[in-house]
């Protein structure tokens, strides 16, 4: 079901035994998945135009698929016709552009401040508990699927029209409470030039990984308006028209490091680690170089409009307690202390970090995010008094059905037991060939049924 919330409406019989709410007051095109992985191209002002003689504003009509796809395909060039989805879109996409402009805020910093994600990161009372999921944009989305094109995910990163509406996708279809900006943690390496690239279906690699001190001349300063401007344009569009937070990340030192050492993803971290051991003056260089452009990119994507912020940490889990606060606490704790003055909420998270969490709300977090492995109840124990937790679903969950995954989410919220300071996600990303319709039902079990206390 698809509607972006304004103006009239029309159900559209899509003849697969369902039916999709589309919006027709926009004047826009959008893309309609009619399942089995096809999607259909809708011009809602010829739906509008036909529905016109049956429904006022706010009003629904049925809409036959053979009158729907005539109506599509006549307004469609010989050329439109033959083009992949993500082209066909692309063409429509400069007057949905323009309009976002048009309801950009300038004054954007605390913009959701009585937001429930906003209150819940920052332990405050609030109606709902709110939810949202990593890497809830992505393969796991039909829509996502007829847009994204090929190239590497770098390339759709730099297409802020792009990006912008694969953002918004999972806001649209499971209604959570922020959105994720679609990006990637080794953007600001990339942008610098250190040679990296994101390769599908393994991640990003490196064709001459970090070895020596010459190579930190490879790790300049980033400068993210003459670098990244495209995520900047992202976030822009997005802070126009979303009606929810809007989340910004960057790599936290050591994940990031791992991949510029390693040269590619890695189990072991045996280069990273081997250069940590050996060569602590150089491991500490790098991270610093590496904190520096991670405190610009956040900044950055605050200053335009992001009202929080992740750090990830993802490969921390790989480290001891006292590896990691030897090694990492103090370039994690001054990316943290780098924002801090900005006021957004900043958010930790690492995987298989149940033995680190004392240290990663210590470097100056607001949130903690927590995966399956350890309960909530315990976790909070492990933090200090006063952050807030985010999790802990097992993302696996969802491949044994709505019913399954709704009685693991009631699981979490009991194990919270309403406490205000909990934000409800998955304990790791969204898996690609998780079905969408079975995160919509955690979705909306979480807003029914989950409870906050006042505190």
């Amino acid at each position: 079901m698809y509607s972006s919330g304004t103006g009239a409406r029309v159900v559209v019989d899509v003849g697969l035994g369902n039916v999709v709410l589309v919006d027709v007051g926009l004047g826009n095109v959008v893309l309609v998945d009619v399942g089995l992985g096809d999607v259909v191209l809708v011009d809602v002002v010829l739906v509008a135009e036909a529905a016109s003689t049956t429904t006022t504003s706010g009003a629904s009509s049925t809409l036959a698929v053979p009158q729907l796809a005539a109506n599509s395909a006549a307004t469609m060039s010989a050329g439109m016709r033959g083009a992949s989805p993500r082209d066909t879109f692309k063409r429509y996409l400069p007057e949905r552009s323009i309009s976002r402009q048009q309801g950009y805020r300038e004054d954007v910093n605390g913009r959701f401040d009585d937001h429930p994600f906003i209150q819940a990161c920052r332990g405050l009372p609030h109606d709902r508990v709110p939810v949202w999921f990593m890497r809830q944009a992505g393969r796991s989305l039909p829509e996502y699927r007829a847009i994204r094109g090929t190239g590497t995910i770098l390339d759709a990163i730099a297409d802020p029209d792009l990006s912008t509406e694969i953002t918004l996708q999972p806001v649209r279809r499971y209604g959570v409470d922020a959105a994720i900006l679609y990006s990637d943690i080794v953007v600001p390496a990339h942008a610098v030039g250190f040679g990296l690239t994101v390769t599908p279906g393994v991640g990003p690699e490196v064709e001459n990984p970090f070895t020596s001190e010459a190579d930190l001349e490879r790790l300049r300063p980033l400068d993210p308006e003459a670098d990244t401007p495209y995520v900047l344009e992202t976030v822009r569009q997005l802070v126009a028209e979303l009606d929810v937070p809007l989340i910004g990340f960057a790599g936290a030192p050591f994940t990031v490091a791992s991949y510029l050492v390693e040269g590619r993803p890695s189990r072991d971290h045996v280069a990273t680690k081997s250069l940590m051991f050996s060569n602590e003056p150089l491991w500490h260089a790098l991270c610093d170089r590496l904190a520096d452009m991670a405190i610009a990119s956040l900044r950055s994507q605050i200053d335009n409009g992001a009202s929080a912020i992740q750090l990830f940490d993802s490969w921390a889990g790989a480290l001891s307690p006292a590896q990691y606060r030897r090694y990492v606490y103090p370039h994690s704790a001054k990316v943290m202390a780098g924002v801090a003055d900005t006021g957004v909420p900043r958010i930790h998270f690492g995987i298989s970090t149940g033995e680190l969490l004392p240290l990663m709300g210590e470097v100056g977090a607001d949130v903690v995010g927590v995966d399956w492995r350890v309960p909530l109840s315990s976790a909070r124990e492990r933090v200090a008094p006063g952050l807030s937790l985010q999790g802990n679903l097992d993302p696996t969950v969802a491949f044994a059905g709505a019913e399954v995954a709704c009685d693991a989410a009631r699981a979490v919220l009991a194990d919270n037991a309403g406490h205000p300071g909990h934000i409800f996600n998955l304990g790791h990303g969204v898996m690609p060939t998780t079905d969408p319709d079975v995160l919509a039902e955690v979705v909306k079990t979480v807003h029914e049924e989950g409870t906050v206390n006042l505190r």
